[in-house]
């Protein structure tokens, strides 16, 4: 069985909120909470994606300078 422990309860404006003992802090400054039946869920999110990563950028409006063709090396197989 997993660690347990009693915390406090307390509100924060209309949300009511959870004290985390340091034991059991999660990483960042988000997470994923869940209701399973009568337990409430508290998990760190998965990483994301790189191409959700992706989708946060600012699309480049510069051109990019020209490639020239060079000649192709011969290749000995």
């Amino acid at each position: 069985m997993s660690a347990q422990r009693r915390v406090k309860l307390f509100r924060n404006g209309r949300n009511q909120a959870v004290r985390i003992p340091r034991e059991f802090e999660l990483p960042g400054d988000e997470a994923i909470l869940r209701k399973e039946g009568e337990r409430l869920i508290i998990e760190a999110p998965p990483p994301p994606s790189l191409l959700a990563l992706l989708a946060t950028l600012e699309p480049i409006d510069e051109a990019f300078p020209p490639i020239p063709e060079l000649p192709m090396d011969s290749v000995d197989l």
